[in-house]
């Protein structure tokens, strides 16, 4: 007899990128585990930042859900996993409800999701300077595709009393499909901004002295204009999935064979929660260990430097000379590395930041300069102005750390830098076939066993990467 899952569970969408989503679905999650609710927070798409908020206000490690990098069979596992010990699943969308991939299809899109996990959608709108026209938003995406369950509507950026009142008349006079929740236009919903989206939340709780204040407003602002008990009724009407088998997390060995360092702190903070807990299954122990903060690495058998945002630490990183001397003679020595993004940027020569020209980057306070990073690679980092944020698809020609060559994968790039001054005879592991990379169609440099690359790959897409590093760090 097939199993099912019958875990309540809401995903909440948005008219735009704009709409409020993040400030919004923390609300409800703090909420929900103010009330003694077990949350289980999930994100559509590859973002790292928006989960981070989820995990600090939930308890929990939030998921992230990516309908074109996983199948539909791994979507579904991720979901299904994560959902043990909770009470409630509230998964938040990216960009507006249909963006994805594709012009015509919902591939990668939050509408995708949606219908993968016959989620009921509560839609947020950005009502700032609209009343009836709030109506024809509600009615054109309740009818672009009657596949996805829009059953209620929550109005962000309202001005007044009578703004609200206006709106939530039309949307629920013309399409019968009531307002749950109104959000008034408020600086307290706002989370900093930079170059790559929000301030994380890691970074957001060490460097910002009023954070936990911030998400109290939030928190105390959600509670006030949300109507929480239709909002868990909404979720409870969520029909039975069927349970899918376990194919990806499975214990492949016995665990804690090998130990890995995994960076963690302000600059380095981007890591699927997926990745950390396959590693864990297929037989490490993870230590964490802090560039900026610690003068010393742990003893362990490979390290794992992931994303995050070390051009705005570059002084902090320079300064900590004994951690990068470490790091570099450990490279030399063979100890296997593997490296994402922010990490590729910390194994170079050096950073420059502040380049003339190079564009708005919001908030945040670089400065400018050129600063000595740990040089176990060849090339020299520049922040440029240039933002990639794409998927991408590549495949391995190399044996490496994280796989042999033939492999493929769909991952993605999210960075505003380059690497330059690229000697002509560095090797590279990975070559693209969609995506920008390190050197034309090029990514994943190669020294001795430090591989380091600007795609981010998901270990519930790409299964072999858990796997293939441990194997390879216990040799």
């Amino acid at each position: 007899m097939t199993e099912m899952l019958t875990i309540p569970r809401i995903l909440i969408a948005g008219d735009r990128s704009s709409a409020g989503k993040t400030t919004i679905s923390i609300g409800i999650m703090s909420v929900l585990r103010d009330m003694g609710y077990n949350v289980q927070p999930y994100k559509v798409g590859l973002d790292f930042i928006d989960p981070s908020y989820h995990t600090e206000v939930t308890g929990r490690y939030s998921r992230n859900l990516d309908g074109y990098l996983m199948s539909k069979d791994a979507v579904c596992e991720v979901f299904s996993h994560a959902t043990k010990g909770a009470d409630i699943a509230v998964i938040e969308g990216v960009r507006g409800l249909f963006e994805g991939l594709e012009a015509t299809s919902d591939i990668g899109s939050t509408a995708q999701i949606a219908k993968i996990l016959q989620c009921p959608v509560i839609l947020a709108i950005n009502a700032r300077s609209i009343t009836r026209s709030t109506a024809a938003l509600v009615s054109g995406y309740k009818s672009f595709d009657p596949e996805v369950n829009i059953v209620g509507v929550i109005l962000n950026n309202i001005g007044s009393k009578r703004h609200a009142e206006k709106a939530k008349i039309a949307i629920e006079t013309y399409t019968d499909t009531p307002v749950i929740g109104v959000i008034p236009r408020n600086d307290s919903m706002k989370i900093s901004m930079r170059h790559l989206g929000l301030i994380p939340a890691l970074e957001g709780r060490r460097r910002v002295a009023d954070f936990d204040v911030n998400l109290g407003r939030i928190k105390e602002i959600i509670k006030e204009g949300i109507d929480i008990d239709r909002f868990i009724s909404i979720a409870n009407s969520a029909p039975p999935l069927e349970k899918p088998q376990e194919n990806i997390f499975k214990l492949q060995q016995r665990q804690g064979i090998i130990k890995i360092g995994v960076a963690l702190d302000e600059a380095f903070n981007f890591y699927y929660r997926d990745n950390l807990e396959l590693l864990e299954l297929a037989g490490a122990e993870l230590v964490y260990f802090s560039p900026v903060n610690d003068t010393t690495l742990p003893d362990v058998d490979a390290l794992y430097i992931g994303g995050g945002y070390p051009e705005l630490f570059t002084n902090e990183l320079e300064d900590n000379t004994s951690m990068r001397e470490a790091i570099k003679q450990v490279s030399a020595d063979g100890l296997p590395i593997y490296a994402e993004c922010g990490g590729l940027m910390y194994l170079t020569q050096e950073i420059t930041t502040n380049v003339a020209g190079s564009g708005n980057y919001h908030m945040a306070e670089m400065k400018g300069g050129t600063f000595r990073m740990v040089g176990a690679l060849p090339g020299k980092t520049l922040m440029g102005h240039k933002r990639v944020v794409s998927y991408n698809i590549g495949s391995f020609i190399e044996d490496n750390i994280i796989g042999k060559a033939g492999a493929s994968f769909i991952g993605h790039e999210f960075h505003h830098s380059e690497i330059v001054d690229i000697p002509e005879d560095t090797h590279f592991a990975i070559k693209l076939e969609r995506g920008v990379g390190i050197k034309g169609d090029l990514d994943g440099i190669i020294v001795k066993n430090t591989m380091a690359a600007y795609a981010h790959l998901h270990a519930a897409s790409y299964t072999g990467f858990a796997k293939s590093f441990v194997d390879f760090s216990a040799l």
